[in-house]
C-alpha cells in the first residue's frame, strides 16, 4: 500500500524477489506527482488491485520508469494497466528486454515531461547502469541497487556471510562491494557523483533498504567516500 514519504512523493513495498543463488531481496517503488497532476512511477513493484486504486486516486500514471537494467520485471503489466503511459528505460535495458517497446532511453538530461521537478544522472556500472534521480520538491535522491541495506538476520547461513563481506548488512546503507569493483571508469563515476552531491538532498530512497530521512547529503558523502579522489 502507498505511504506518503514527503511532499508529492509516495512509496510502496512489494513482495520480495529471489535473485541469483537464492538471495531474496525486498522491493520498493516510489511515485511522484508532477505539477500537471500526472504520476511518475519509479521501479514499479507487482501491481495489485489495491495499489491500482490508490494510484488512480492520486492521478493518471503518465511515466513508468525502469531505473536500471535489473528492475524491469513488472513493466509489462503496468503498461497493460495504463496503456497511455510512456515507458522509460535505463541504458542497455532495451537490448535486454526486446519484448518491451520503450518510449525513451534515459540519459543525463531530464525528459521534458519532468524537467525542473526531477533531475537525473546516469552512473555507468559493469553490473547494471543505473539512473539516479532527485525529486526536487521533497529533496529525495532515489537509488535502485547502488545503495543497499539489509537488516541483521535477513540472510541466513552462508548467504549472511556473503552479504556481510559485500557490505550489505553494515550499520547504515552502503554501496555493495561488488558494485564498487564494477565502476570501471572511475573518472566518469566521479563526475556523476559530483552532480549527485551537488543536489540539496534531504532524504535518500533505495529499492532495497530502509530510507534515510534527513541529512541526505551528508549520508551520500559517507556512502561514496571510497569513490572520491584520494
Amino acid at each position: 500500500m502507498l505511504q506518503q514519504f514527503g511532499d508529492e512523493i509516495w512509496i510502496a513495498d512489494g513482495p520480495g524477489i529471489e535473485a541469483i543463488m537464492g538471495f531474496r531481496y525486498p522491493l520498493r517503488m516510489a511515485v511522484m506527482r508532477l505539477a500537471d497532476g500526472g504520476l511518475f512511477v519509479w521501479s514499479p513493484i507487482e501491481l495489485t488491485g489495491a495499489l491500482h486504486a490508490q494510484l488512480d486516486a492520486l492521478g493518471p500514471v503518465r511515466n513508468i520508469v525502469a531505473p536500471n537494467t535489473l528492475h524491469h520485471l513488472y513493466i509489462p503489466e503496468w503498461k497493460s494497466a495504463w496503456p497511455e503511459a510512456r515507458l522509460h528505460a535505463a541504458p542497455g535495458l532495451s537490448e535486454k528486454r526486446k519484448d518491451i517497446a520503450f518510449d525513451e532511453i534515459l540519459g543525463d538530461t531530464p525528459s521534458p515531461g519532468w524537467a525542473g521537478e526531477i533531475d537525473q544522472v546516469v552512473m555507468k556500472n559493469a553490473i547494471a547502469d543505473e539512473v539516479v534521480f532527485f525529486h526536487v520538491k521533497s529533496g529525495t535522491v532515489l537509488f535502485t541497487d547502488l545503495i543497499q541495506h539489509f537488516a541483521k538476520g535477513w540472510f541466513k547461513g552462508w548467504r549472511a556471510l556473503v552479504a556481510k563481506l559485500d557490505l550489505m548488512t553494515g550499520p547504515e546503507p552502503a554501496v555493495p562491494r561488488k558494485f564498487r569493483l564494477a565502476f570501471r571508469d572511475r573518472p566518469a563515476a566521479r563526475a556523476a557523483l559530483a552532480r549527485i552531491l551537488a543536489w540539496p538532498a534531504q532524504n535518500v530512497l533505495m529499492a532495497h533498504g530502509t530510507p534515510v530521512k534527513g541529512e541526505g547529503r551528508a549520508f551520500l558523502g559517507r556512502a561514496f567516500r571510497w569513490l572520491k579522489p584520494s
